[in-house]
């Protein structure tokens, strides 16, 4: 896990329960993301959950349109039409990350343990990279064998879908 690109994002807790839960296989962005597939994307649930929950993979990304994204990944979005539509409204072109390997921390991070791993940290409004010099980087990495609850491995029909 160590040669591959990590990130941090923040999740309203039901779209992080519905990725935890195996119904979101996708995670919908407004804004391209200069990522790969490959990158490791931990998700920070906000409050009132406020914890670090876990991880995915990005399995690919897809640009297009809204009325595409949605025919394309509407049944493994965990969304109604009308709220995935509404939440690309005004634009040409969405993003979705096709997600895959999700696992649960065996402990979730709360807040205030962030802040003690990284003085000042705020959760990210779009994402932040975790490079080897952050000070979350050790942590999450180090030991990632122990830190993840037994679930077995799937690849989604989204990370499949080009």
């Amino acid at each position: 896990m160590a040669n591959s690109e990590h990130i941090l994002i923040s999740l309203a807790p039901r779209h992080a329960k519905n990725i935890f839960d195996g119904i979101k296989h996708i995670e919908l962005r407004r804004r391209p993301m200069n990522v790969q597939p490959g990158t490791i994307v931990w998700i920070y649930v906000t409050l009132p959950v406020g914890v670090l929950m876990g991880r995915a993979k990005i399995a690919a990304l897809h640009t297009a349109s809204p009325s595409y994204l949605w025919r394309k990944f509407g049944s493994v979005s965990g969304l109604a039409k009308k709220e995935f539509l509404g939440y690309l409204d005004g634009l040409t072109q969405g993003v979705v990350l096709a997600l895959e390997d999700v696992k649960t921390l065996r402990e979730p991070l709360s807040l205030d343990a962030l802040r003690g791993l990284a003085d000042g940290f705020n959760p990210p409004q779009f994402f932040i990279r975790i490079d080897d010099e952050h000070p979350f980087f050790s942590p999450l990495t180090a030991s990632a064998g122990t830190l993840f609850r037994r679930k077995s491995s799937r690849r989604t029909d989204a990370a499949q879908q080009r």
